[in-house]
Formats: structure tokens, sequence, C-alpha cells
């Protein structure tokens, strides 16, 4: 991590880890309520959100998920810190 980081970075990242969060717990809510429509659709829209929240971090700041979740631009960008969880 060669330079700082602007706050941007920071507020986009904490806010795919708020809509990340809200999936989790309504995976867990969805485990024991399958049949729970207004959930489900909270759910579709969080994932939509979070899909359109990570690509616009990978647009900005490099890629963010691995195993071909992301793509690399050329040359490969993997190696270019800073890892969300180097923060």
């Amino acid at each position: 991590m060669n330079q700082p980081l602007p706050p941007a970075y920071y507020e986009l990242l904490e806010e795919i880890q708020a809509v990340d969060f809200v999936l989790v717990e309504l995976t867990l809510y969805l485990d024991t309520h399958p049949d729970d429509y207004e959930a489900i659709n909270q759910f579709n829209q969080f994932a939509k959100q979070s899909k359109n929240l990570k690509k616009q971090y990978e647009q900005q700041y490099g890629p963010l998920r691995q195993y071909g979740e992301s793509y690399s631009g050329y040359p490969w960008n993997w190696k270019n810190a800073p890892w969300p969880w180097q923060v």
C-alpha cells in the first residue's frame, strides 16, 4: 500500500459489508421461513445491490473477489494492494 486511500474507498467498502451482512441474516431467516415472499423479495433486492456495489468497487479500486468472481485488468492486477482485509 503505497498511497493513502480516499475516504470514499472506506465508505464503499463499509456499504458492501453492510449489505452483505443483511444478505447473511436474510439467508438464515429464509432457511427457516422459506415461504416468506417479502423476505425473498428483500433478499433479491439486496443481492442486486451487493452485485452493483461490488462492480462499482472493482471499477474504481480493482478486484475484490477470487476464484473467477472478479476479472483482472491487464497487466495482472491481483497483486496490487490493498486487499479489502488489509485496511
